[in-house]
Parts: structure tokens; C-alpha cells; sequence
């Protein structure tokens, strides 16, 4: 017997490595006797250096640089098994995760960090980039990574402006002059789910500002600066974005990359199933485990358990979800894959419970799938005896 486990994190519980080991512990208190095959995954957010890493055992590069309100914080970022690919995970510096819930206001987080991360690889010679998009706290359109880099941005007076997505509003002319030559000599994938234009109701500022500590007053003002941020950069680069698929990703870094970088954007977890020889890997299972904190219908839209499940369903292999938390409309998943989905829960509890056991949650449930899938397995050939 083969199992294949697949999960992504479990957001404020464990990575996708922890969970993917707990699953396999689960399993083994039911079948000592199987083959596992471990393949933690993410879809571009918070964990796919980390997964990518593992995969392909490469290595981790430590780097302290500015966070979203321009602390210090220790990022870092990835150097894949080939030695040549570096994986720059934008949570690492400028993340949701770096700042308290109190602290979250978009007109003053920047994306300073993530600019000074990709310098340090620059600097280590570096010329190939995944980067991984996801779990921004940022709304700055990509400004502060820009002027990380060598961009310099002034006001009608000729000052240079401060970071946060408030300060677009004060750009009056962008100078490259001194922007990083390096970046034309290398190649980027941008990693991420996100199809948003950059402004408009379906932009950056009206659907993840919110989440990013916005108000509806300051939704609109972001929305406007982003909008004169796009009009500058398509009066220099030519490129539109204000309407552009992607652009609107973490904060409007999407955009910015569109526009001043060599780089094509893909599904994060096309990238992370690409990179990890996911595919490869599931030949002969006789079923996968995936995962992840929230299974809902937003799962449906390219979240990791479903691009697990796709590249599954093309071999006949059933999948199994486990998640803290079901929502509605997973009923959509079943199309692409996925057989069921099961709660870590098994008891009344609260939140901070189901996070702080979450490693023997998942273990018990994990048994039970496994337990009731072999027996399954042995009545049927019992049967057909």
C-alpha cells in the first residue's frame, strides 16, 4: 500500500512539513506496514519557500531586513536543490503575519523588505526568482520593494516620499536612474492565485484591503492613489495596469512587477507541484491526504488541496482533505478531485484549543481515514475471492 500526503499549512498551527509528518504518524498507528510518500505543498502564500525547499533539499538564507512598518525582522529566503533558483516569499518581510492585529493600517505598511530580500540575492548572484506573493500586509502597489531597489519617487516639490500605500498619492515622477541593472539580467515567476486588477471594485484595495486593516473610508483612498500610482507608471513604462489580471496581487506588487520586471505570473500551486515532481510521485498510490486550516468554496478558485487533488484525478488516485475548519460550498471541490473532507474536531471546543492540539488531532483523524479506507480495500477483494 502507497499514501501519498499532500497538505499545505495549517495558518497560526503548523507548516505543511509539520502537518504532512503528523498525518504520517496518524497513519502508522494504523498501518505500520505502508509506504508513505511526504510532499508538503502551498499555493504561493506563507510556506511555499519552506515546501519548495524541503522538496528539493535545498537551503534556507537567513537576511534581516525592514518589515511592513520598517522594524527590523528576520526574513529569508530559499535556494533551491538545482543552486540556482531562489524562492523569495514575500510573508517572510512583509507579511500580515509580522505585525498584530492593532497595528494593521495599509496606508503605512510597505513592501520595503520584500525589495531588500531579492537585493540580497542579487548580491549572492543570483539571476533565477520564484516568487511567492501570498499574505501581504501591504497596499502599496509595490512602491516600497521598488525603492528598496534603486527606484527613486518624488513629490511635485522634488522631495523623495515616504513608504505606505498613503504616500502614492504624493508620486509625482519616478526615477529609474539608479534602479537595479541586475533585475534586467534575471528571470522571475511570480507565484500566485490572484487575478485581480489593480483598481476598481475588484482590485486591490476594495477586496483585500479590509483584511489588511483598511476602513471603507480608507479603501477609497487607496483605491484613488492606486489609481494615480497606475496612471504614472503607464505614462513611463506603457504598461497599463489598472485593469491588468494579476496586478492587483499582495497590495498591487503584482503590477509592479508586470511593469518593471522580466517575469510571467503562474498558479502558485502549478509551481509548487511542478517543483516538488508532485505527479511523478503519486504513481501507484492508492490514495492522497491533503489539506489545509479553512476548507470552503474559496478552495475551488486554486487553493492548495484542489491543485492536489486536479493532478490526482488525472491518475483515478481518491483524495482525502483534512481541515480546522469546513465552510460552505465544498461540495465544488468534488469536481476536481477531491472525495471528501473531514474536520480535525472531534469534540466541543474552542479555537485556541483546536490550534494547540492541532498535532494529535490530526493524528487521530488521519488513523480513522486510513483505517476506514483498508478496510474498505480488504472487503472488496474479500469479495470478488
Amino acid at each position: 500500500m502507497k499514501i501519498v500526503i499532500a497538505p499545505d499549512s495549517f495558518k497560526g498551527s503548523l507548516s505543511a512539513v509539520d502537518v504532512a509528518f503528523h498525518m504520517e504518524k496518524g497513519i502508522k498507528k494504523a498501518f505500520t506496514e505502508v509506504e508513505t510518500v511526504l510532499v508538503p505543498v502551498a499555493d504561493g502564500g506563507e510556506g511555499t519557500m519552506e515546501s519548495l525547499v524541503a522538496a528539493t533539499k535545498g537551503k534556507v538564507i537567513d537576511v534581516t531586513v525592514k518589515g511592513p512598518l520598517l522594524k527590523s525582522v528576520k526574513a529569508a529566503y530559499g535556494v533551491l536543490g538545482d543552486g540556482e533558483t531562489c524562492v523569495v516569499e514575500m510573508a517572510s518581510a512583509s507579511g500580515l503575519n509580522l505585525i498584530a492585529d492593532a497595528e494593521r493600517d495599509p496606508m503605512l505598511t510597505t513592501t520595503y523588505g520584500t525589495g531588500e530580500l531579492i537585493k540580497a540575492a542579487l548580491e549572492q548572484g543570483y539571476r533565477k526568482f520564484i516568487l511567492a506573493i501570498g499574505g501581504s500586509a501591504t497596499n502599496d502597489g509595490g512602491a516600497g520593494m521598488l525603492q528598496a531597489l534603486g527606484m527613486r519617487l518624488f513629490d511635485q516639490e522634488g522631495k523623495v516620499i515616504g513608504f505606505g500605500g498613503a504616500e502614492l498619492g504624493r508620486v509625482a515622477q519616478l526615477d529609474d536612474a539608479e534602479f537595479d541593472s541586475r533585475i534586467a539580467e534575471s528571470e522571475f515567476l511570480i507565484a500566485s492565485d490572484v487575478q485581480n486588477p489593480l483598481i476598481g471594485p475588484e482590485g486591490s484595495s476594495y477586496v483585500f484591503g479590509p483584511q489588511k486593516g483598511a476602513t471603507a473610508k480608507m479603501v477609497k483612498q487607496l483605491d484613488a492613489y492606486l489609481t494615480h500610482w497606475a496612471d504614472l507608471i503607464e505614462e513611463k513604462q506603457g504598461v497599463r495596469l489598472h485593469d491588468k489580471p494579476g496586478a492587483g496581487a499582495a497590495g498591487g506588487i503584482g503590477g509592479a512587477f508586470q511593469a518593471f520586471f522580466p517575469s510571467t505570473m503562474r498558479r502558485g500551486i502549478d509551481i509548487v507541484i511542478e517543483y516538488t515532481d508532485l505527479e511523478k510521485k503519486l504513481a501507484g498510490a492508492d490514495f492522497v491526504l491533503t489539506g489545509e486550516g479553512q476548507i470552503d468554496f474559496q478552495t475551488a478558485s486554486g487553493k492548495a488541496p484542489m491543485g492536489v487533488a486536479e493532478v490526482a484525478q488525472k491518475q483515478g488516485i481518491p483524495v482525502f482533505a483534512i481541515a480546522g475548519s469546513i465552510g460552505g460550498g465544498i461540495e465544488q471541490l468534488y469536481q476536481y478531485g477531491i472525495t471528501s473532507v473531514f474536520s480535525l474536531v472531534n469534540a466541543p471546543m474552542t479555537l485556541d484549543e483546536a490550534i494547540s492540539g492541532c498535532d494529535q488531532y490530526l493524528q487521530f483523524t488521519t488513523e480513522q481515514i486510513a483505517r476506514t479506507f483498508f478496510a474498505s480495500s480488504l472487503n472488496k477483494k474479500s469479495a470478488s475471492l
